[in-house]
């Protein structure tokens, strides 16, 4: 009896996942990619402005997202992403011109809330218990009605570590989902919290050696395969992929993994749910030669920059919820970027070469409405599952939410292909 086919369309994080799953499984796994490359909104590429090969975006890993180590694993990675030693973060307040840095301790008794050296400057330590509020939170509450927005703490703290894990303003972000950010690393360990980059670049960590592992499993990968239709048959099946001059019949025993935006997967599938709101990212990239004592990621407050990325040849920013800075002009934005930047880097130089890039609909708005629009990652058809970071994961729209998503909806097809 020859192996079940399953076909994962879309080469994003969360399809790269559910194909791995599948092939270690023992199934076939073939890929269908409507762009000419994998990875998604996680990839890199040669800028033509910069002369150089940078981030299509900038993503933070922490070490307690145990999925997300466990594929770089899968695929032989492990060693591609770097950090400090423990967990530390160097904060700028770039208004008060103040700088600290947050140095969790790695056990399990969160002792260095009691330490002024470790933690924010302006706050005691019976401000730091409060954040377990999240915990039980209903799935209505916002983070700000949940937390006291004009507390220190909360200015240099909270705000920004949750605005970036949300992509959407805490002032309307759910409580419930930063409360899962927050139980899995901060009240799960210091030891969950440092802080991973991609140094070499996303595509060298998370997508070329995961197509050198399909491939070594036997899975094709097909690029430029954009799918049109889905043929739906009376027997609870998805029949029939149409990718518009080719149609692929589904057998009895193939499966569909749809690992694809929201927003095509809602044209794809229907009468299913799913979050019709969305929020930006900018990322700004500088071809300038950093500092070498300037930490491998900054995080800032009373700026517009948020996240400050040191890489060997450029710095880059990261800028969350930042949907108020699309009708921003490029130019006048690289600039207003690069004076922040320079001040808090301390570099004396003009505007370097530079790129902007702005992402309309980066994630979902991680709002409670938003949320609850989210489907699980099954669906009426027994042979089709969904995959990818807006599906109910219990997480933000992060790359451990698309990970995990891509190992659910594998099981998911894999029972389902077998009943």
């Amino acid at each position: 009896m020859s192996p079940p086919r399953i076909h994962v369309v879309g080469a994003g994080l969360a399809g790269l996942a559910a194909a791995l799953r599948v092939s270690d499984a023992g199934a076939k796994a073939i890929v269908h990619e409507a762009a000419g490359q994998a990875g998604g909104r996680c990839r890199s590429y040669v800028d033509s402005a910069l002369g150089m090969k940078i981030d299509n975006g900038n993503h933070l890993v922490l070490s307690g997202n145990h999925a997300t180590l466990a594929y770089l694993a899968r695929i032989g990675a492990a060693d591609r992403l770097t950090g400090p030693g423990e967990p530390e973060f160097p904060f700028v307040d770039f208004r008060d011109k103040q700088r600290w840095l947050l140095k969790p301790n790695p056990g399990r008794v969160p002792w260095w809330i009691f330490a002024r050296t470790r933690r924010v400057p302006g706050t005691r330590a019976a401000d730091y218990p409060k954040i377990a509020r999240l915990l039980w939170a209903g799935a209505d509450a916002t983070v700000e009605a949940t937390l006291d927005p004009e507390t220190v703490l909360y200015r240099r703290l909270w705000r920004p570590l949750l605005l970036a894990a949300l992509n959407t303003d805490p002032a309307e972000g759910s409580a419930r989902l930063a409360g899962k950010i927050v139980r899995e690393t901060l009240l799960a360990s210091g030891k969950n919290c440092r802080p991973l980059i991609a140094a070499g670049g996303l595509s060298e960590a998370f997508v070329e050696p995961a197509l050198a592992a399909l491939e070594k499993r036997g899975a094709n990968v097909r690029f430029g395969a954009r799918l049109r239709a889905i043929a739906f048959g009376e027997k609870n099946r998805a029949e029939a992929l149409d990718f518009g001059g080719e149609t692929i019949e589904l057998a009895p025993g193939d499966g569909l993994v749809l690992a694809v935006p929201a927003w095509v997967a809602s044209g794809l599938v229907p009468g299913i749910s799913v979050p019709t709101e969305f929020r930006a990212i900018v990322n700004a990239h500088f071809r300038f030669a950093p500092p070498p004592d300037f930490s491998p990621i900054t995080g800032v407050v009373g700026a517009n920059t948020e996240w400050i990325f040191r890489f060997p040849d450029r710095l880059a920013v990261t800028i969350s919820g930042a949907d108020r800075l699309l009708e921003v002009e490029r130019e006048e934005l690289a600039q207003i970027i690069w004076r922040e930047v320079a001040e808090i880097a301390r570099i004396a130089a003009p505007l370097p070469p530079w790129q902007i890039i702005k992402e309309r609909r980066a994630t979902f708005a991680a709002t409670p409405e938003q949320d609850a629009k989210r489907p699980g990652a099954a669906t009426g058809w027994r042979n089709l599952a969904l995959a990818g970071d807006w599906t109910a994961t219990g997480l933000p729209a992060t790359i451990e939410g698309a990970i995990r998503s891509g190992n659910r909806a594998a099981e998911v097809v894999l029972r389902g292909v077998a009943s």
